[in-house]
């Protein structure tokens, strides 16, 4: 229960600091909104900014087996990677195919399919292409 607690605690942050990203994005500070964007998810999800980025999905992909998010959280890393779609076509192509693992590893390893990741995974393919 306690440790359940913490995710919720833990999770709801993360919601504070997307949220200010977007808002930031609206205000056109988009420099700014990066900044915090890189920070949460080498602080908060413990993604280096060099496999984000990387073009090899590869070190993505073992990124994601081996550090073993809750679920919980790999749904709130899902929504920031989904918020970072459409800043530019380049970010896209970087962006999209990890979505699309995280969507696939919350549903083959934590049986979790969300009918919003559903419709994002559809939307997605627009940028796998």
């Amino acid at each position: 229960m306690y440790r359940r607690d913490l995710i919720t605690a833990e999770i709801q942050k993360l919601a504070q600091v997307l949220a200010r990203i977007m808002g930031l994005k609206l205000e056109g500070k988009l420099a700014e909104a990066s900044l915090i964007f890189d920070e949460t998810m080498q602080n908060g999800f413990q993604l280096p900014k060099e496999i984000l980025e990387s073009e090899d999905i590869t070190d993505f992909e073992k990124w994601l087996n081996e550090d073993d998010l809750p679920p919980e959280k790999l749904d709130s890393l899902s929504e920031f990677l989904y918020y970072e779609l459409g800043i530019s076509e380049e970010r896209n192509k970087l962006i999209a195919p990890k979505l699309n693992l995280v969507y696939q590893y919350l549903s083959d390893q934590h049986k979790i399919v969300h009918l919003v990741n559903l419709h994002r995974q559809k939307t997605i393919q627009q940028y796998l292409r």
